[in-house]
């Protein structure tokens, strides 16, 4: 996975093999070895390359695009989250996948407000939330 994120993040990033190896101090054969799964680079080169790149290490390491619920998305930039695909109910009613719950800290009970633009789709936000930056939008 590591190998196929940092050649599909170089190639995303418009980077050559040379710029990309300058930008996080290491060679052109050193960062094509990183490419071909050779060799792997240690913490702080990998550290250097996710902030290059604005996602995280576990991603950058981790991620797997050919994971169903990825969508065959790319390594999602830091903060931004595929949480895969749901189904609607015949009532309306979607459930939120436990990986977001738990980002998100959404448990039994929480109040979430549903917000719409027609052009660009639906956002869910958690009421507490909306109600602090009301808040601090007023102050």
């Amino acid at each position: 996975m590591f190998k196929d994120n940092l050649i599909s993040m170089r190639k995303i990033h418009g980077y050559s093999q040379d710029e990309l190896a300058d930008k996080i101090g290491v060679s052109r054969q050193t960062l094509s070895k990183y490419e071909t799964g050779e060799s792997l680079p240690d913490i702080e080169r990998c550290r250097l390359l996710a902030d290059v790149f604005g996602v995280t290490m576990d991603d950058l390491v981790n991620y797997d695009k050919s994971d169903s619920a990825n969508l065959g998305m790319e390594v999602p930039p830091k903060g931004k989250h595929i949480f895969g695909m749901v189904k609607v109910g015949d009532k309306g009613q979607i459930v939120i996948p436990a990986k977001a719950r738990k980002i998100f800290d959404i448990h039994c009970g929480d109040n979430l407000i549903i917000l719409g633009d027609e052009g660009q789709g639906l956002a869910v936000i958690k009421e507490t939330a909306l109600l602090d930056m009301l808040k601090k939008r007023d102050e």
